[in-house]
């Protein structure tokens, strides 16, 4: 028996067999480096030319022009780069990794803080997301994220007041990066305890208007000479149910520090 049966028979592949698989698997990741490549190249974003990249064109000049203030205030004093885009299109893409690849180019925030942040609008497929710079991901977190995007942002969205929308926005993010976090943690919690404590507070006023509802009623069946049954108040063959109710400037000179982010933030829609 030759030599190439018997590692055949033995479960083991001549070395030429390892070879002859190694050029077929740089093939393979030639084509996956290649085809990504185009997948990259496809996407096309807009320049970064000012604090404000408003493409979609769903701000108006004032408005620009007091955001990019706030926004260059901002970096004057933390060097925090937070820079708000809007887009016609997401070019068929989720908006999360659209807005991670225009922050990775764009490169928000200084290279060694990573202190950048990205508010970006897609209007047409009715999108929003923060995306937050690694440095940052501890102050403006995931949650707090989600909670500027659902109470300040998409609220003007739904009304069409895209502008102030935007400007809510950007004022909750620059509280929240400039004051202490931990008062943003509670917030959401807040809300809820302060909702108990409205229906705590309103229940002794219920307790009296049912009281004085039924005195009333017992008072006027004794006046008719009627017994009093509970469940069946008003005039005979009546009933009592309860109801129910529904209730722009110059910014010119501006770019990126060399900053990055691995995916930080929110998304939303409206």
């Amino acid at each position: 028996m030759g030599r190439l049966e018997v590692l055949r028979v033995a479960g083991i592949q001549p070395a030429n067999g390892a070879k002859q698989r190694a050029p077929i698997a740089w093939l393979l990741a030639l084509c996956f480096v290649v085809f990504t490549g185009v997948a990259l190249a496809a996407t096309s974003f807009p320049t970064l030319t000012g604090r404000v990249v408003d493409n979609a064109h769903i701000l108006d000049a004032s408005t620009q022009a007091q955001l990019t203030s706030k926004l260059k205030d901002l970096e004057d004093k933390s060097g925090i780069q937070l820079v708000v885009a809007t887009v016609p299109s997401l070019q068929g893409q989720d908006i999360a990794p659209f807005a991670n690849d225009l922050f990775r180019t764009w490169k928000l925030g200084e290279a060694r803080q990573n202190n950048g942040v990205l508010l970006l609008v897609a209007p047409s497929e009715r999108k929003v997301r923060i995306e937050v710079g690694y440095g940052l991901e501890g102050t403006l977190t995931d949650a707090l994220s989600s909670v500027i995007i659902a109470n300040a942002i998409v609220p003007n969205f739904k009304s069409g007041d895209f502008a102030g929308g935007v400007s809510r926005g950007i004022d909750e993010i620059i509280a929240v990066l400039t004051t202490d976090s931990s008062e943003w943690q509670q917030r959401p919690a807040l809300r809820q305890d302060q909702g108990d404590d409205a229906m705590a507070e309103l229940i002794p006023f219920i307790m009296i208007a049912i009281f004085v509802f039924v005195f009333f009623v017992m008072s006027r069946n004794a006046r008719r000479g009627a017994a009093f049954i509970p469940g069946s108040f008003g005039s005979s063959g009546g009933s009592w149910s309860g109801g129910s109710s529904s209730g722009g400037g110059s910014d010119s000179g501006f770019s990126g520090g060399g900053g990055s982010s691995g995916g930080g933030g929110a998304s939303g829609g409206w």
